[in-house]
């Protein structure tokens, strides 16, 4: 936590400032000041991150802390939203560190940089809102050192698939009163052509086992919707004794603000999508930072939600995938090159997103077998790209040569939406694949492993566990568990 520096200024300013970008000030500290490594580095936290687990997410909350402590949390919370969707604007909200001043500040006279490039601020939305009412201003100096909104633009570049525009908001001030003045003048925009993303940790510097309590409660006061409620949990903490103990939640500000908009509004679910702290990473258990993804849904407010009918494939589409793996793993197994897939023929189905899974056997013996839950590409290409990891990427056996190609034959499945279940007793085994996550540990096993093996139900989860996830036999106990079924078809089948 940053000690906040009072800073006195007039609420407008009398002349607009000179137009100028906010360049990157964290890139090479929080996250890499390289392209190519920001992105590689994004790709590592989405696959680590927790799947999709709602629908209609109008809102998240993420945290802003360096990658390496919490990327995997906020990629977990950028994931609950749609990636493909075309959002008219996305408002970017925290609390600034850095001052303390009355009201919020929108920068509206430049872009934001990262290295990833610009993100276009929605300067006419942004002016709107400054001249609606005397609680927003602009001031530059509170923006350029915050990192607090820039850390989450990254997450945006690398998941959106549309071009998207920003307006960044800093709140300076806890006050309820003027909190209730800023949602007021942004409520209006709560619709389903935009997003918020709601930017904050939560506990600052406590014991591990003192900020896993304080966490869950603050937690558990947002999803309650209520601000007396959210406001109460604050105070009781702010006000006790626990050691080390600076702040609760440091956005406090950001996430009250929200909550006066979503309060009043009746079918508003909040769930918690996944926790962690610094001392997940640091292994310091003596003082740590916490971090939530959270996410807001709604039916009403995203009436373009997306459609409950059934996945399902056609004999062609299987037997395009089918196609499409063994002319790739033939073609890169003998040149080390991708081969051009032509879609003019293939059904939408196959052009959707779409996890799945490309399994490699040799005389019915697993030869190889690597997928992708949270896909950001079509099916097709999904298909494309792990069909080349099986063969060449499973640790657990060495790369596929060119002897072994008449002999393998290829497997896929294809993923339905994962479901998160409260209890094991949901896992229907020989139905269900599992997929199971604890801190940064996740493995999964698919449906039919269970016919392979012929576990019991207690044995397939605790191997997937120890086996699959390194956090030991009985680990599932205390993972978050999630279940999907898989459209399953072979070479010899079709």
């Amino acid at each position: 936590m940053i000690q906040l520096i009072l800073f006195s200024h007039s609420s407008k300013s009398q002349e607009s400032p000179k137009k100028i970008n906010r360049e990157a000030v964290v890139a090479g500290s929080f996250y890499p000041s390289s392209q190519a490594k920001l992105t590689s580095m994004l790709k590592d936290l989405f696959a680590l991150a927790s799947p999709k687990e709602t629908q209609n997410t109008f809102a998240i909350i993420s945290p802003h802390a360096g990658y390496i402590y919490s990327g995997v949390i906020a990629a977990s919370a950028f994931n609950q939203i749609d990636s493909n969707k075309k959002y008219k604007t996305i408002f970017v909200i925290g609390s600034s560190h850095r001052y303390s001043f009355e009201g919020a500040s929108i920068y509206d006279k430049g872009n934001f940089t990262t290295p990833l490039g610009e993100v276009e601020v929605d300067t006419e939305t942004a002016k709107n809102i400054i001249q609606s009412d005397t609680v927003f201003q602009f001031n530059a100096d509170y923006h350029i050192p915050d990192h607090c909104i820039e850390v989450q633009l990254p997450f945006l570049q690398y998941y959106l698939k549309n071009d998207f525009k920003i307006v960044p908001i800093l709140i300076g001030t806890n006050n309820l009163a003027t909190c209730k003045k800023i949602a007021d003048g942004l409520k209006e925009y709560l619709s389903s052509d935009n997003l918020f993303v709601i930017s904050t940790d939560f506990s600052h510097y406590p014991s591990y086992a003192d900020a896993l309590t304080i966490d869950k409660n603050t937690a558990d006061a947002i999803i309650k919707n209520d601000v007396e409620v959210f406001s109460k949990n604050c105070k009781i903490y702010n006000l006790s004794n626990t050691t080390n103990l600076q702040t609760p939640i440091c956005g406090y500000s950001a996430v009250i603000s929200f909550l006066n908009i979503t309060e009043p509004l009746k079918d508003i679910e909040i769930k918690q999508i996944r926790y962690s702290n610094s001392g997940d990473v640091s292994q310091d258990s003596s003082a740590v930072v916490g971090y939530w993804a959270m996410a807001f849904s709604s039916d009403s407010i995203c009436k373009k939600g997306e459609s409950n009918s059934e996945f399902s494939l056609t004999q062609k589409d299987k037997k395009d995938l089918l196609h499409i793996a063994r002319e790739t793993l033939e073609n890169y197994i003998k040149t080390g090159k991708r081969p051009t897939i032509d879609t003019s023929n293939f059904s939408p189905t196959i052009k959707q997103n779409c996890g799945a899974f490309v399994t490699l056997k040799i005389n019915e013996n697993l030869r190889g077998c690597i997928g992708r839950f949270n896909p950001e590409e079509p099916l097709y290409k999904i298909i494309q790209e792990m069909t080349i990891s099986s063969a060449i990427q499973d640790y657990r056996f060495k790369p596929v040569n060119k002897s072994e190609l008449n002999d393998i034959t290829i497997e896929i499945s294809v993923l339905s939406p994962l479901k998160k279940i409260n209890s094991p007793e949901d896992f229907i085994l020989g139905k269900h694949g599992i997929y199971m996550t604890k801190g940064n540990s996740s493995g999964t096993f698919l449906p039919q492993v269970a016919d392979e093996t012929g576990w019991t139900k207690e044995q397939f989860l605790g191997h997937c566990a120890q086996d699959k996830a390194g956090i030991g036999w009985d680990g599932w106990k205390e993972a978050a568990l999630f279940i999907y079924t898989a459209i399953i078809f072979r070479e010899e089948d079709l």
